[in-house]
């Protein structure tokens, strides 16, 4: 099964939060294999349907046998920042395309992360505390990003989309693409080429190779815009 498996995410560490993130991969229809040393939790994933190895995920032959080189990317959630360290840089040297993303629990430890090829490093303390806040604050836009984003609510989807070379979109303004008319999709960002995002572009702005636009929109119309050639959501 390992063996053919593909597009998938390796989650590194099976703990409090990796069971959370194998879960929600699971609800957005995301295959995933996890990487764990400890036995009893590497029973506690197999369990619960997931592919799961016992052992060292800093190893190449053991993210070689998750299938690094056809995963989507790689989930670093080890107990300790040095272990997550090793795993990060020993996915970037084998893969330097796939994306990796890891929380952290000291502050000196995402620089290291960042220097070892980490994509996104979060805290979950820092994410907690944020959330809350904006909780007191704005309760109704927390509502409404979580109805947007959550696994539980099937019938509105917030998703990333790339726009590869061949794409249709490409070149292409927003309006004359038609893409809410023809998908019944909104743009509600562009991130051209790695740099910042664009918030609420205008009608005319201009979807090329590379960009990565924010779409909301029911389940089934994202789906839609994910058949349109060169679209990968």
């Amino acid at each position: 099964m390992l063996e053919q498996i593909a597009n998938h995410f390796i989650l590194c560490g099976y703990g409090r939060i990796g069971s959370i993130i194998a879960n929600e991969l699971h609800q957005q229809g995301v295959p995933v294999a996890v990487v764990e040393r400890d036995p009893e939790r590497v029973r506690q994933a197999i369990e619960r349907g997931w592919l799961a190895l016992e052992a060292d995920a800093s190893r190449e032959d053991v993210l070689a046998r998750a299938g690094i080189h056809r995963a989507r990317g790689l989930i670093a959630a080890v107990g300790t920042d040095a272990e997550n360290v090793f795993t990060v840089l020993t996915a970037r040297v084998m893969r330097p395309t796939c994306s990796s993303s890891r929380g952290v629990e000291s502050d000196d430890a995402e620089p290291k992360l960042r220097r070892a090829g980490a994509d996104r490093v979060i805290s979950p303390y820092q994410i907690g505390a944020t959330h809350m806040v904006q909780t007191a604050l704005r309760p109704a836009v927390v509502d409404f990003v979580h109805l947007a984003t959550s696994s539980e609510r099937l019938d509105l989807s917030m998703e990333q989309v790339h726009i590869k070379d061949d794409s249709a979109l490409a070149n292409q303004s927003i309006v004359d693409a038609g893409i809410r008319q023809k998908f019944g999709v909104i743009v509600v960002g562009i991130q051209a080429g790695g740099r910042s995002m664009e918030f609420n572009p205008p009608p005319e702005a201009v979807m090329r190779a590379g960009d990565e636009l924010v779409v909301l929109g029911r389940t089934d119309s994202v789906k839609a815009l994910e058949k349109e050639k060169g679209v990968v959501v």
